[in-house]
């Protein structure tokens, strides 16, 4: 079983001929709601690679909250451990213009009210299988949970988004780190030089598995002894990449549950990512198993 710790949101997209300046008013076109959050997006897509998931989150009374869980919920990801509270539930507010630059503003709401015994309940629920987190909940529940799952030797994923003032001090609590090439900059204090040598030496120095992905490059990881491992991306022609990140962390964290070896799982990640990729929005363009595996078939899954 995957375990997902982490925020749920109902994304709220208007689309206006420009961004708005401070204190001005632009009128507007469209207005769409979808489901969101990366914790809701990440579940959504480990449940779709094939995984038993379970969503440990937050909600909050109101109209949103049904909206936020209903893709989850429709796809059978067990949703018992999402507490209903009194707050609004998580928002999140995109402005889209016409050459496609967005601003967004995340109200947490809900999910700020996960905490440390919430983690503690969720890892609870563990008896091997996976755990994956990213920071969009209060970090000490976050670091509460990696803690939990190292004791007990569960294998945890830490998704570095959004990226927090905190993050490299808990990254090497996890199993394995995933981050994008902007977020690695940071976590390792770089940005320029050779990629593969900083995440080698990151990997080797904390002993953990840190994992890159690299947009249509498709994704490397370095091990603990240092050994690079790199997969292709699958070559789409993309009309929206949100929840293409999302994507990935699900279906790797469905793969090695499902006891693929690193560099598989990695390969079936990045094929789904980039599938995703296809379709706009986030929870709805994430792919179903049989379309990734169908892609996936020139690949020697057994070696």
């Amino acid at each position: 079983m995957i375990i997902v710790f982490g925020s749920t949101n109902l994304d709220q997209v208007g689309t206006v001929s420009r961004l708005p300046r401070p204190g001005e008013t632009v009128a507007g076109g469209t207005f769409s709601m979808a489901a969101g959050g990366k914790g809701a997006n990440q579940a959504l897509a480990a449940r779709r690679a094939g995984a038993e998931v379970r969503h440990v989150s937050a909600v909050g009374q109101d109209a949103f909250a049904a909206l936020a869980l209903d893709l989850l919920r429709r796809d059978g990801v067990d949703l018992s451990r999402v507490k209903s509270v009194e707050r609004p539930s998580g928002i999140a507010m995109i402005f889209v213009d016409g050459d496609g630059e967005n601003v967004i503003a995340v109200l947490p709401g809900a999910n700020a009210s996960l905490t440390e015994a919430d983690a503690e309940e969720a890892s609870a629920d563990l008896a091997g299988g996976v755990l994956l987190v990213q920071q969009e909940v209060p970090q000490a529940a976050t670091e509460r949970a990696l803690d939990l799952a190292r004791a007990r030797g569960i294998t945890s994923i830490l998704n570095t988004a959004p990226f927090l003032d905190t993050t490299a001090s808990i990254a090497p609590k996890a199993s394995i780190v995933v981050a994008n090439e902007t977020e690695f900059a940071l976590l390792c204090g770089g940005g320029n030089g050779d990629i593969d040598l900083a995440m080698s030496d990151w990997a080797k120095r904390h002993q953990q598995i840190i994992i890159v992905t690299l947009g249509s490059k498709g994704a490397s990881a370095a091990t603990k002894d240092g050994r690079i491992i790199s997969v292709p991306a699958h070559p789409v022609d993309p009309v929206d990449t949100v929840g293409a990140g999302d994507t990935f962390c699900g279906y790797l964290a469905a793969g090695l549950d499902a006891g693929l070896d690193l560099e598989q799982a990695m390969h079936r990640a990045a094929i789904a990512a980039s599938l995703a990729c296809l379709k706009p929005g986030a929870q709805p363009a994430i792919p179903y198993a049989g379309e990734v595996d169908a892609n996936w078939c020139g690949f020697d899954h057994h070696r």
